[in-house]
C-alpha cells in the first residue's frame, strides 16, 4: 500500500475508495438519464438526485479528486439535455414563482456546464 501524504485521500486504499464512489455517482446519474423521463421531473427522487450527484462530482474535480473518472463533456451536455426537457415539462405543474423557475433553470444549467468543462481532457486545474 502506497502512501504519498497525510490527508485523509492520500493513500492506495482511499483513493481506491474514492474511485468507487466517483463510479457510483457516475453510474447512478447514467441510470438515471437512460430510464424513464419521468423519472426526471422536478418533483420526482432523481429530478433532486441527479443534480446533486453533479454538484458532488463537480466540488471532487475541483479539489483534484476526480482521479480522470468523469464521462465526457459531450456525455454530461447530452445528460443535461435529456434532464432539462424533463424538468421543462413538469415545472410549471409545480406552481413556481416566475423568478424560482429562472433562477432554478438558471442553477440546473450552471451546474452540467460546470461538470461539463471539469471533464474536459484540457481541463485546466480547478485547484487553487
Amino acid at each position: 500500500m502506497g502512501t504519498w501524504g497525510s490527508g485523509n485521500l492520500d493513500n492506495d486504499t482511499a483513493a481506491d475508495h474514492l474511485s468507487a464512489v466517483v463510479d457510483r455517482l457516475v453510474g447512478e446519474v447514467a441510470a438515471a438519464m437512460a430510464g424513464e423521463p419521468v423519472e426526471l421531473e422536478a418533483d420526482e427522487y432523481w429530478g433532486d438526485a441527479v443534480p446533486c450527484h453533479l454538484e458532488l462530482l463537480y466540488v471532487l474535480a475541483r479539489e483534484g479528486y476526480s482521479g480522470g473518472r468523469l464521462p465526457a463533456p459531450e456525455v454530461v451536455l447530452g445528460w443535461r439535455r435529456v434532464y432539462m426537457a424533463a424538468w421543462e415539462r413538469s415545472i410549471d405543474g409545480l406552481e413556481p414563482s416566475p423568478e424560482f423557475r429562472e433562477e432554478r433553470r438558471a442553477v440546473l444549467h450552471r451546474t452540467f456546464d460546470r461538470l461539463a468543462v471539469a471533464a474536459a481532457p484540457d481541463a485546466p486545474s480547478l485547484t487553487g
